[in-house]
Formats: C-alpha cells, sequence, structure tokens
C-alpha cells in the first residue's frame, strides 16, 4: 500500500511537472512592440504631470530595471545586474510563478513600477487593464496572467526598495534652493519664471558613474561685460543665429521642454512637450523594432539606455548647480538687446552644461554599441505631438543635431554644447566598458 502512494504521489508530481511545462510552451509569444507601449504610456503621464528631465529619467530607469531584471532571472543571455550596478540587490527569484510568461511578467512588472514611483501613476490601471485584455486574445490562459502578474509585482517590490535607497527621497529635506543675483549667475526667465529645476539631482545614486562629478568639465567661459570678452563673443554668437532654412526646424524637433508655455491672450497654457529623455527611449523604441531584436534583448537595450540618460542627468545638474551660469536669454537682454527672445523657451534651470547635449551623446554610445556606426532610422518620435518625422544616417548624427539645436534654440551658449557633448561622450564610454566586461 505504502509503494502505491508513493508511487501515486511521484505520479501526480510528474505529472503536474508535464502539465506546467506544456503550459509554458502553449504561451504565446509577446510582441517587443509592448516594451514601447509601456514606455510610451509612461511619456504621457509625464506630460500631464509635467515631470522635469532628470527625474523622467529616474522613472524610466526602474521601470526598465524591473523588467530586466525578470528577463535576466529566466534568459542565460542575459546578465543579472547585481555587482554591475551601484549598490544593486541580489534579487533571487521566486519559485512559486512555474506558469508564468516571464515577458509577460517583465511587461507588467514595469507597469507596476511606474504606476508606484510616477504621481498620476494610477492612470495606468487602465492600460494595464488594456494589456490583460489583449494578452488573453493572444492566448495567454488566465492562470499564466496570474501568475505572472504575481511575478511582476514582486520584483517591482525588491526594484522600488532599491528606488528608494538612491536618495531621492531625501532631497526634499535640503535647504531650499535661491537663485544667486550676482552677475553672469542663472535667474529665473520668463514667461514662467519657474523655479530652479532639481538643484540637488547631483546628491542621487548613479548607476553606473563612481560620482556625478567623474567626468566634470572644465570651467564655462568666464563671465564678462567687456565687449571685447570671449564671453561677449559666445553671446554674440547666439544673438546672431541664422533661423532660416532647416534650422528652426531642427531647434523645434529637439526642444522637448516640458515646462513651455504658450500665451493664449490673458492665459499661459502648457504644451504637450517630452522631456529629452523620453525623446531617446522613442528613438530606442524605433530601433529596437527595426532591427528586430528578441524580447529580451529589447529590454536590455531598454534599460541601458535609460540608466545612462539618468547618469548623465547626474553629471551634468552637478555642473550647472557649480557653475550656476546665465542663460543667453537673460544676458542678451541685459547687454545686447532688451527686446530680444529665444526662437525656443528657456528652461529653469542654469545653464552650463547644455543637458541635451550631454544626455544625447550618451545615448548614442550605448545605441551604436548596440545597433553600429551607420545605423539609418526616420525618427517619428515626435510625429504624435505635430512635428514631421527626421531621417538620420546614424545615432550620432542625431545626438550632434540635438546639440546644436540649443544654440540655435537660443537656450545655450556654444561651449555648454561642446563640453556636454564631451562629457556624454565620456559617460556613454565608461558605461560600453562595464557592460562589456
Amino acid at each position: 500500500m505504502k509503494h502505491l502512494t508513493r508511487f501515486f504521489f511521484f505520479w501526480l508530481a510528474a505529472a503536474m511537472f508535464i502539465s506546467c511545462q506544456n503550459e509554458k510552451k502553449k504561451s504565446p509569444e509577446l510582441p517587443i512592440s509592448y516594451i514601447a507601449d509601456v514606455t510610451q504610456q509612461m511619456t504621457e503621464l509625464m506630460i500631464h504631470d509635467v515631470t522635469n528631465p532628470p527625474l523622467a529619467a529616474r522613472f524610466f530607469s526602474y521601470a526598465c530595471l524591473t523588467g530586466y531584471e525578470i528577463v535576466s532571472q529566466n534568459d542565460s543571455t542575459i546578465e543579472g545586474l547585481h555587482g554591475i550596478l551601484n549598490g544593486y540587490p541580489n534579487i533571487r527569484k521566486p519559485g512559486e510563478f512555474p506558469l508564468q510568461s516571464y515577458p509577460l511578467s517583465a511587461i507588467l512588472g514595469m507597469i507596476e513600477t511606474a504606476k508606484k514611483m510616477q504621481p498620476s501613476g494610477s492612470e495606468l490601471e487602465k492600460f494595464e487593464n488594456a494589456v490583460l485584455d489583449s494578452c488573453k486574445n493572444l492566448g495567454f490562459s488566465d492562470e499564466t496572467i496570474s501568475q505572472s502578474m504575481a511575478y511582476g509585482k514582486a520584483i517591482s517590490q525588491e526594484i522600488l526598495k532599491y528606488a528608494k535607497s538612491d536618495g531621492y527621497t531625501l532631497i526634499s529635506n535640503y535647504p531650499r534652493y535661491t537663485p544667486s543675483e550676482t552677475p553672469g549667475s542663472w535667474y529665473p526667465t520668463p514667461p514662467g519664471y519657474f523655479a530652479p529645476v532639481e538643484p540637488y539631482f547631483n546628491t542621487v545614486r548613479s548607476f553606473f558613474l563612481d560620482s556625478a562629478a567623474q567626468f566634470k568639465p572644465e570651467p564655462p567661459v568666464p563671465f564678462s561685460e567687456k565687449k571685447d570678452s570671449e564671453f561677449y563673443k559666445i553671446t554674440k554668437e547666439v544673438y546672431d543665429v541664422d533661423l532660416s532654412g532647416e534650422n528652426s526646424e531642427i531647434a523645434a524637433f529637439w526642444d522637448c521642454n516640458p515646462f513651455a508655455l504658450q500665451d493664449n491672450g490673458h492665459l499661459m497654457v502648457g504644451m504637450k512637450k517630452i522631456s529629452p529623455g523620453a525623446h531617446w527611449m522613442g528613438i530606442t523604441n524605433i530601433a529596437c523594432e527595426k532591427a528586430g531584436v528578441s524580447f529580451s534583448e529589447s529590454l536590455k537595450i531598454h534599460t541601458m539606455v535609460a540608466v545612462t540618460l539618468m547618469d548623465g542627468f547626474i553629471a551634468c545638474w552637478d555642473e550647472k548647480y557649480r557653475s550656476n551660469r546665465i542663460r543667453p536669454e537673460t544676458a542678451i537682454r541685459k547687454y545686447i538687446d532688451p527686446t530680444w527672445t529665444p526662437f525656443l523657451q528657456t528652461p529653469p534651470f542654469p545653464e552650463y552644461l547644455s543637458g541635451h547635449s550631454t544626455i544625447s551623446t550618451a545615448a548614442s554610445v550605448i545605441l551604436t554599441h548596440f545597433f553600429g556606426d551607420n545605423f539609418a532610422y526616420a525618427d517619428t518620435v515626435e510625429e504624435r505631438y505635430g512635428l514631421k518625422a527626421r531621417s538620420y544616417s546614424s545615432f550620432e548624427q542625431a545626438a550632434n543635431e540635438a546639440a546644436i539645436s540649443r544654440l540655435y534654440g537660443g537656450i545655450h551658449f556654444m561651449d555648454a554644447i561642446t563640453r556636454g557633448q564631451t562629457q556624454g561622450k565620456a559617460i556613454g564610454n565608461w558605461i560600453v566598458e562595464k557592460i562589456k566586461s
């Protein structure tokens, strides 16, 4: 009798194992476009919340890390990040979800992290429900969907703990940043006169960098009111920008200023604009789709771009509030032409370095590492916001255009642009070496 009982339980266990394996085999593949759908929904929410550029990169980073962690626990070709990213925990794979589909778990985990981190994250419930409905239509079983959701939430909880330890929540304890009124220093500009954005972002833990100041640039051109000075020369360069032909289109295409306002008579209305990081996440979506990479590889690339953006903002913002340099708009109005206005609205933080130049260059280095030097693509990211697509023969070309757009837009001096590119390239190369080894 004992032998029969043992045989029965052995048979039952074997049957359950085979059933689980068959169930896994039956689970359909999840298109990589679901990753793009998550980042796009996050972007729409950031527009709604007027999320500042550094914080947007932080949201993308932790959402993508949630998906990456799940993929790395299930796909042996994807390396785990414990011991690679600063302070990244050793997250054990939970064993109680044998029927989960790891791509679906990754997507649902990303959504869960975004729901918890973004101010209006609860709005993602509708999107999540749409994803679940589409998965049922694709053929996922109720049990697979249920276990995938539970697995995604379990990993999201661990990533949220990691996010909480990065120091961002401590920023509210720091003294309020007060702009200096000394000559040559940054001061809020019209029309919004917004308070300075993220003056303590350099205190947040980076992912790959040893410190925020690891790639500290040389000091900016010294401020001077003299007309024969180098500073007056670079100020006049902004004032004399030629906006005919394609230059104005380039400036508008790479504007990416979530703080932009439009004067409608007696009312200032915010315009729908994405952050620079959101634009590069969109480019990553386009590249992965065009190259036809696997789900796991796509999520890896998205994650590496996201954390690179975060490190780029940490390094750039470290310099912004160190040099605290005046914006062209303020300098030109005071020393050249009091009626002058830039083509683009001036963002609410110090001028040096150019953030777009830094993060665009860094992101282009990462994407070039994965897709090569001559990856041609059409950038359709801004079409939904009313801007025509632009075509590029490489990510470097796109990054160079993003950088020079800040001169055309009248919001950066040239040394902030070129040295931002230098910093971005150093950050990108540093990260590439880390992920290659």
